[in-house]
């Protein structure tokens, strides 16, 4: 869940379901509620890994026609990721 998806009723939903919304409320709500600063900050870390991990899908989407190619595939692509992260700071 991002601000895009911070109305009353999703909101609603998700504590229906016993879930806990780490949304920060869009800056013109007229009330606020508090949310955790650091848990959003991880959430959206693995939101940009994934997306990550899309980008790297493109290039091995014709290598994995079987099974044991796409589970290989997920590690490849967290070490060039992890390595090319560590270059870059």
């Amino acid at each position: 869940m991002d601000r895009s998806y911070e109305g009353d009723e999703t909101r609603q939903l998700v504590l229906a379901l016993e879930m806990e919304p780490v949304v920060p409320p869009k800056i013109n709500r007229l009330d606020p509620w508090e949310y955790d600063r650091e848990f959003n900050k991880k959430r959206n870390e693995v939101e940009r890994l994934f997306r990550r991990l899309k980008g790297f899908r493109r290039n091995f989407s014709r290598f994995d026609k079987l099974d044991l190619m796409f589970t290989a595939f997920i590690p490849i692509a967290l070490i060039v990721d992890a390595l090319f992260y560590i270059n870059t700071t």
